[in-house]
């Protein structure tokens, strides 16, 4: 069931990269996930959720620019496919298979980005316009992460 999660919190990485970690890290930190000796444990430190949620929160906003280059380019689908990386092994983590997790989390974030694409792409087309695509998108990935991180 965690790698299941683990995988699950990577697709949210794959449409918002930076929510994935900014839920984990909030869960870690509020729910005291059992993190501490791992290398993980930064994840659930006092600032660490709070940096990773202004980061979300910019992102939810820089999302909606007609500049911000397509998610599939090199650095924005690396960024996906570390903060996958990094919320899956953290979820890994609270049952002792960080690196599993990791694993799972990084297939997660290149069906998230590579799926939410075209998802994103159909829906605007079906809209007739790329914003409600784009904060449908949002809704999803928001809800999604909490929901993951309910579970764990």
């Amino acid at each position: 069931m965690i790698l299941i999660l683990a995988l699950l919190i990577g697709i949210v990485a794959g449409l918002r990269a930076m929510t994935a970690p900014a839920a984990v890290a909030l869960a870690a930190r509020f729910h005291a996930w059992p993190i501490e000796g791992s290398w993980l444990a930064f994840m659930g430190y006092r600032f660490t959720p709070w940096i990773f949620a202004l980061a979300a929160a910019a992102e939810l906003v820089t999302d909606q620019l007609p500049s911000t280059p397509s998610r599939k380019v090199p650095p924005q689908f690396g960024a996906r496919i570390v903060m996958g990386a990094l919320a899956g092994a953290t979820i890994g983590a609270t049952a002792g298979a960080l690196w599993t997790g990791g694993v799972a989390g990084i297939v997660g974030a290149v069906i998230g980005t590579l799926g939410g694409a075209a998802l994103r792409h159909a829906l605007a087309r079906a809209f007739g316009s790329d914003r409600p695509a784009a904060l449908l998108e949002d809704a999803v990935a928001l809800v999604g992460a909490f929901l993951i991180v309910s579970a764990v």
